[in-house]
């Protein structure tokens, strides 16, 4: 039978113990992946439903709550210990059990403040791979930002009642599309990301939802308006401060993923990004 063992936080310990442990324990099925430190457990392997023992809760990125066993529990990951750690030792489970620690999210990491050492009996089935746990694996090797604004920018020069375009530049990390993949236990996740809207505060109280990247802005388009993602102002910005209007362009990026090895499963995940940019709007200065 499964026997679990609550580790305090024990951070320091862990570094300084694993690495001594004797590799004498009888084997089992390995199921680590990632690269793993003494921060957090970077591992790639769910536990299903775990009732009152689970430990601390919180979401896998910035995509939504993850769960283990129902929606309201946070998802759980695993990893075999390696080496087995020796009779007398915190995490020690007893005689001819392979160790596991197992470890819960709390806000954005698996940490060892919320760590439960796992004792399989050999031959005891180990606990399945969670896909959704891998699906953010991906999500995270994918190191998505906020996007590349274009314009307005910083550093332009804007007036009062004329039309701006906002426009980004696209990449794989600020716009997508971006795709990685995440393994443990003979399953794979594939994740494609992109950026499905872009949000703009434009720091007068308006707010712009753009679908796209916006349209590039060239001089024979004259005064015209964007046809996709544009606001005019209607206010110069020195009462702002620093005299420039705050503008945060928020992206939404929406990450299909799906096991491409075991189960044929699916799932949505939703990550937020942004940018933050300072715009001056004068006024427009006629030379006579």
């Amino acid at each position: 039978m499964l026997t679990r063992r609550v580790l305090p936080a024990v951070a320091a310990s862990l570094v300084v113990v694993t690495g001594a442990f004797p590799a004498y324990a009888d084997d089992g099925p390995d199921i680590k992946t990632g690269n793993c430190d003494f921060i957090s457990f970077c591992v790639g392997v769910g536990v299903p439903g775990g009732g009152g023992d689970s430990q601390g809760g919180g979401s896998s990125g910035s995509g939504g709550q993850v769960s283990s066993g129902d929606d309201s529990a946070p998802k759980c990951t695993m990893e075999k210990m390696d080496p087995q750690p020796p009779p007398g030792s915190v995490f020690y489970q007893g005689d001819g059990k392979i160790v596991y620690m197992r470890s819960c999210p709390d806000g954005d990491t698996a940490t060892l403040d919320n760590a439960v050492a796992v004792g399989v009996e050999p031959g005891e089935d180990v606990p399945a791979v969670d896909p959704a746990v891998l699906a953010q694996q991906a999500v995270d090797k994918m190191k998505l930002t906020g996007p590349d604004v274009a314009s307005p920018q910083g550093t332009g020069r804007y007036v009062v009642g004329m039309p701006m375009w906002m426009w980004v530049n696209e990449s794989p990390t600020t716009f997508g599309p971006n795709t990685a993949s995440a393994s443990a236990g003979g399953v794979t996740v594939t994740a494609t990301a992109k950026v499905t809207k872009i949000d703009w505060a434009m720091g007068d109280g308006s707010t712009v939802a753009c679908t796209g990247p916006g349209t590039k802005y060239a001089a024979s388009y004259g005064k015209q308006e964007s046809p996709t993602c544009g606001h005019t102002y209607n206010r110069v910005s020195a009462a702002k401060p620093r005299g420039k209007y705050a503008v945060t362009a928020t992206s939404t990026w929406t990450i299909n993923w799906q096991v491409t090895g075991g189960g044929g499963e699916t799932g949505q995940l939703t990550e937020i990004r942004q940018t933050n940019v300072q715009v001056a709007i004068g006024e427009l200065q006629v030379v006579r």
